[in-house]
């Protein structure tokens, strides 16, 4: 198994920017409440787990571009991570406009997560949309001799 970066388009690059985004994120302050800031661990919720599928979804998509020789496992990868992205930013939106115990305010955490979910969604759309075959050596089979010749 050869690994190439050469082989990381656009789109799998910020996926993956988005992907570390929203890890980032989940250590970072997401809401001040009067008990003091909470992050996305103390507020764990379905809208986390989904976020954090997305990122695990990036990061598939830009392992599986730069370790494949063929393109079917990255676009296959790019259709699931455009799914999961997409269901990430509507769950980041939940996650901006519910605040738990009485929030006063949102932190930094939030809106990262938000950015992360819109970079890992507009990565994969991208990445679905480049259509460069030539960034894989092309699938030859082995040469055969010409019949009559052993």
């Amino acid at each position: 198994m050869r690994i190439s970066l050469r082989r990381a388009r656009a789109g799998e690059l910020i996926a993956l920017a988005g992907a570390v985004c929203v890890i980032v994120s989940l250590f970072e302050p997401w809401y001040q409440t009067p008990s003091g800031n909470r992050d996305a661990w103390s507020t764990f919720g379905p809208a986390v787990v989904l976020l954090i599928l997305a990122a695990a979804g990036a990061l598939a998509l830009f392992l599986a571009t730069i370790t494949e020789h063929s393109t079917a496992l990255p676009v296959s990868a790019g259709v699931w991570c455009v799914l999961l992205g997409l269901i990430a930013v509507v769950a980041a939106i939940v996650r901006l406009l519910e605040r738990p115990d009485h929030a006063g305010s949102l932190c930094a955490g939030a809106w990262l997560a938000f950015a992360g979910a819109v970079l890992i969604l507009a990565g994969a759309w991208q990445s679905m949309r480049d259509e460069r075959p030539s960034l894989y050596e092309p699938a030859l089979p082995p040469a055969q001799p010409p019949p009559g010749q052993s």
